[in-house]
């Protein structure tokens, strides 16, 4: 079943045109990753998506539903969360109280504490840490508090961007193992991500974008052996 279906979607920051009419489908049940040099369009596209920035023009179905000007505030309501790059917590709050955030839009008492502790078992530490202030917590710490608050939504779509970015290499493989498991255990995922080379090792499906455009669709094990990516995201050639 298709999840996600993006269609000519264009998007212009005045005069530059940072996507140039892309289309791709996120079947549910995927990880799938869109790869791409800095200023190649990846954020962007997530931001169209989730409403943070306006589409020029294009389509944007969710679920069969079209969301193409569905507010941001109102997708999670829907299903659709948005984990943005760089973290994005609130650094005064409390661990809980910044999960708690991301039930904003829910009423489900009963359901969202269910969801807090079931968030708390997947990422020990922040169980750990619950009353602590967000803003203490390390790098990797915080990048689990962001995903926790995105989970807490109950997305049936997850949009990561960059969830490895900043981190240690024992701690990237660390974050790339949570996702694996938030996706086995139910949550379609679209990954916006740099490290090409892991985010590939557990996607089914990858696109390359380059400059707004995409250049290249297929199945990661496809994009992982095409020649051009081989060397220029993953140092090979």
């Amino acid at each position: 079943m298709i999840m996600l279906a993006v269609e000519n979607l264009t998007v212009h920051y005045g005069v530059i045109q940072a996507l140039k009419g892309i289309s791709f489908e996120v079947h549910e049940g995927e990880i799938f990753t869109l790869l791409g040099s800095n200023g190649a369009g990846k954020t962007t596209t997530l931001k169209a998506l989730s409403g943070l920035i306006p589409k020029t023009s294009g389509r944007v179905l969710f679920g069969g539903r079209d969301i193409t000007s569905v507010p941001s505030h109102a997708l999670p309501g829907q299903g659709l969360v948005h984990v943005p790059e760089g973290r994005r917590i609130f650094a005064g709050l409390s661990v809980a109280d910044n999960l708690l955030l991301g039930a904003y839009h829910r009423r489900d008492k009963a359901g969202i504490k269910e969801d807090l502790e079931a968030v708390f078992e997947l990422f020990p530490r922040l169980a750990e840490r619950r009353k602590q202030d967000a803003g203490s917590l390390s790098g990797g710490e915080q990048q689990m508090l962001a995903m926790g608050r995105g989970l807490m939504g109950r997305p049936k779509l997850l949009l990561l961007d960059e969830p490895s970015m900043g981190l240690a290499p024992i701690l990237v493989e660390e974050i790339f193992a949570f996702i694996k498991e938030i996706n086995r255990r139910g949550t379609t995922i679209l990954l916006v991500e740099q490290n090409a080379q892991m985010a590939l090792a557990i996607s089914h499906k990858a696109c390359v974008l380059e400059t707004g455009s995409i250049a290249l669709t297929g199945t990661a094990r496809e994009v992982a052996s095409d020649g051009r990516i081989q060397e220029i995201y993953l140092g090979v050639g």
